[in-house]
């Protein structure tokens, strides 16, 4: 058992800015080993021919158009919920009990999500301010932004960096009446690790896929359509989406037959800022997907460098249901918190932004041990429908 007074002392620090948004410290610790073994060659075969089924949730942000509301996240029946989540937590900080860690920009900027890779070599989402662009000048900053060294690398927080090769041209990004990103490079886009072509694959993927209204995403290379990569030869014969997974992970039954799911665990910056990070696992097919990845969530990472565990050992998944109104609840047992002392906020976090990647964007709400109040660190009541943040991981540079 966890001790819960340290816990208790650490949560006090770790208030959140803003409900779902980032905590600047991690309550668990890390497990540090070797990079995550992707995946069987047969079963990696079988997600880039996988389009089906696939869920772009909709958890990281969209291009923003110029005035638009960028603050709202969820949809526009989640609201009112989200609004109220917010302000409980901006109370919070306004009496004291916690600092942002957004920087000196402001929170209500246009913001475009990008994946970048850490230090341990993982891609996670990152809210980036950019220049102000129309949409297609967006699309092309946000790839743009993925360059190592490249236009934006002062733009990025510490601690991350693009996985294209310095030096790669992103000529242009279009997207077709079929919701299709068509991305063409130049330059130095072949002279990657071969090692990284999967990593470089991901990255394009789920950055492009999290903006508005692109399903999937096709690569150009100086005015060719690429049909595979040019270094290990992938595979590029279909539109890539996000049943291509992410950090993929060796942990769980690597069978043809196998389902995905994708959880968020957390890791803390250099400078000790906790942001969220995506991992695709296996689980055997035919099992609920929302059960499924939130009792992976309950088991932690595996051998994936620096991720931090949420959960206590004794967490337990009473039930996970999705409500006529459309909200999903999950019920969790844990006698660390019988008493109704306040749950950290990673933990809750994570099981909202996993239910939302593994959903179509639902509400969540969550019960702790029966109690239908669960009030997390950041004074967030998630007993009642709270929705995933539009950006994650706002990290200060």
């Amino acid at each position: 058992m966890i001790n819960k007074k340290k816990i208790a002392g650490l949560s006090a620090a770790c208030l959140l800015a803003f409900p779902l948004v980032l905590s600047g410290c991690g309550l668990f610790g890390s497990e540090k080993s070797a990079a995550i073994d992707p995946p069987p060659s047969d079963v990696e075969a079988q997600m880039l021919q996988t389009s089906e089924n696939t869920l772009d949730s909709g958890v990281f942000a969209p291009v923003a158009d110029d005035g638009a509301d960028s603050g709202a996240a969820g949809s526009d029946s989640s609201a009112g919920t989200a609004d109220s989540a917010e302000a409980a937590a901006n109370n919070a900080v306004n009496g004291g009990a916690a600092e942002s860690v957004k920087g000196d920009s402001d929170s209500h900027a246009p913001r475009t999500t990008v994946f970048l890779q850490n230090d341990n070599g993982l891609l996670a989402p990152v809210a980036l301010n950019l220049p102000a662009a129309d949409k297609g000048g967006a699309l092309k900053q946000s790839l743009e932004a993925l360059v190592d060294k490249g236009a934006y690398a002062a733009n990025l927080p510490d601690g991350f960096h693009g996985v294209l090769p310095q030096g790669t041209e992103v000529k242009s990004v279009t997207v077709d009446s079929k919701h299709l990103a068509v991305a063409e490079f130049g330059g130095n886009f072949g002279t990657y690790a071969p090692e990284d072509e999967r990593k470089l694959l991901e990255a394009l993927t789920w950055t492009l896929t999290g903006q508005d209204g692109i399903k999937g995403v096709q690569l150009w290379v100086d005015g060719k359509k690429l049909n595979e990569m040019p270094l290990k030869g992938t595979p590029l014969d279909r539109p890539l989406t996000r049943s291509l997974g992410i950090n993929l992970s060796s942990h769980g039954p690597a069978l043809m037959n196998s389902s995905a799911v994708t959880v968020y665990f957390s890791a803390s910056s250099p400078s000790g800022v906790q942001y969220y990070v995506p991992v695709t696992r296996f689980v055997t097919p035919g099992q609920d997907p929302l059960h499924a990845a939130v009792n992976e969530l309950i088991k932690g990472p595996d051998s994936a460098a620096g991720l931090e565990t949420v959960m206590t050992p004794d967490t337990l998944l009473d039930s996970v249901e999705k409500g006529q109104n459309g909200v999903v609840t999950v019920s969790l047992n844990d006698d660390m918190f019988d008493d109704g002392s306040q749950v950290p906020a990673e933990l809750l976090e994570s099981v909202v932004l996993t239910v939302a990647q593994n959903s179509e964007d639902s509400m969540v709400q969550v019960r702790m041990n029966g109690k239908q109040t669960v009030t997390g660190t950041d004074n967030v009541d998630y007993g009642k429908p709270v929705s995933a943040p539009q950006y994650v991981n706002e990290l200060p540079l």
